[in-house]
């Protein structure tokens, strides 16, 4: 068994179903198998029986949590996790095999994730609000510090080696930073984690998440979430809030660009998401 896919899902069967109509037909029996890993949901999502997968559902919210079972479950040397709302180019399955065939250095892939749709045309105004997990870093393999939860790939051994996904993390629980987490721990045992150009995937753009409230609460969320795998000083943190509050004010009183704005308030949110954690810690 060459490589393992693991579509983590909750309540997007639409989404779903599409995904797997642009990978499925990239599936070798011999070569490859399918995890759909579902979570949260009242009963499990009906899937089409003659499709070559296996279903995990586990009713209780966390994506790691399932995303770690099927992980488990395996039998591929190569892992790869997508999510839900995106489809996969036509030679994506392909491309995941040969970068790392090509690129013995790395244990661990981030995959290129490109919008379906031009966001300025499907949202407008609100594009710097729009918190999708995009990556474009260029034509060239190259090495980076992380990968993102939407489209990664891992060497089975390697996964053995560091651990699972931290259950505490993630979409279900905390919401954020579980491939934050995971990367670090791949970096401090020595691996490298490289960008795959080739490997894409496009991801839907869905105008509801181009929310200015949306947006600052999950920067809150996810400075909150790093206080549970990283440390991080009251005093430090709070003198990162002042400076960011700041910033924040000046880019409003110079009328700064709205995605300067965004940024500002983003960073502002982070702040105040880690001063949550540790007054939660105390």
């Amino acid at each position: 068994m060459k490589l393992s896919i693991i579509i983590a899902t909750h309540a997007r069967a639409a989404a779903l179903g599409r995904l797997l109509d642009s990978l499925v037909p990239q599936l070798r029996r011999e070569r490859h198998e399918l995890f759909i890993a579902e979570n949260g949901t009242p009963a499990p999502t009906a899937l089409d029986a003659q499709l070559p997968l296996t279903h995990l559902y586990e009713a209780r919210p966390g994506k790691c949590r399932v995303q770690n079972r099927a992980i488990a479950a395996a039998r591929g040397e190569l892992i790869a996790c997508l999510d839900d709302d995106l489809i996969v180019c036509a030679d994506y399955v392909a491309e995941v095999e040969n970068f790392f065939d090509t690129n013995r250095q790395f244990a661990a892939m981030k995959g290129r994730i490109l919008p379906a749709e031009d966001p300025a045309v499907k949202v407008g105004e609100l594009t710097p609000y729009l918190d999708l997990p995009l990556v474009d870093e260029g034509e060239r393999v190259i090495e980076v510090r992380g990968v993102l939860g939407a489209n990664m790939a891992f060497r089975a051994a390697a996964l053995r080696q560091v651990g699972p996904f931290d259950e505490r993390l993630g979409p279900g629980a905390a919401g954020h930073e579980e491939e934050t987490e995971m990367s670090q721990r791949i970096r401090r045992a020595g691996f490298a984690i490289g960008y795959a150009p080739a490997a894409i995937v496009y991801h839907e753009v869905d105008p509801a998440r181009a929310s200015r409230e949306r947006f600052i609460r999950i920067a809150r969320e996810r400075g909150y979430c790093r206080t549970l795998h990283e440390r991080h000083s009251r005093w430090a943190s709070r003198a990162n809030l002042a400076l960011a509050c700041t910033r924040l004010t000046v880019a409003r009183i110079v009328r700064a660009p709205l995605s300067r704005i965004a940024r500002e308030e983003r960073r502002a949110a982070v702040a105040r998401g880690i001063l949550d954690g540790l007054k939660r810690r105390r």
